[in-house]
């Protein structure tokens, strides 16, 4: 199974010892963790600037997720999907990756509940997602 992962639930997922880091450490045993360069620029962006982390400590997490993650480049969506155009590049990233899902906490991309047949599920969900698979 390939999943997505947004750029928050990466964030939580080394900052919080939550439920976004124990799904992250299941995708590792029982799923594929997929990402793009846009995925990883707004997350580095978001450790120096929310985490306040030093450049060598969020250059670390970057490497640590190139190093658990496929990394897949993306093209633009034809037409705007999301409500926050922003959002897109999660979209465009599970289509390009041929994403079985998407993992998310935002309102945005859940609402849609899938897209192009990839489902769009908060963590809980998709951790319940890879404990029947």
């Amino acid at each position: 199974m390939r999943i997505v992962f947004d750029t928050n639930v990466l964030f939580s997922a080394f900052l919080a010892h939550g439920v976004c880091a124990g799904l992250y450490e299941e995708c590792l045993e029982r799923a594929q963790i997929v990402v793009s360069p846009a995925i990883l620029a707004e997350l580095q962006e978001k450790l120096r600037t929310k985490a306040r982390l030093t450049g060598a400590e969020s250059r670390e997490v970057i490497r640590a997720v190139r190093a658990d993650a496929a990394v897949v480049k993306t093209a633009p969506l034809p037409k705007p999907v999301c409500r926050d155009p922003d959002d897109d590049i999660i979209l465009a990233t599970a289509l390009a990756a041929g994403a079985d899902a998407i993992v998310t906490g935002d309102r945005d991309l859940l609402v849609l509940k899938q897209f192009k047949g990839i489902r769009i599920l908060n963590p809980r969900d998709c951790l319940a997602l890879l404990a029947t698979a």
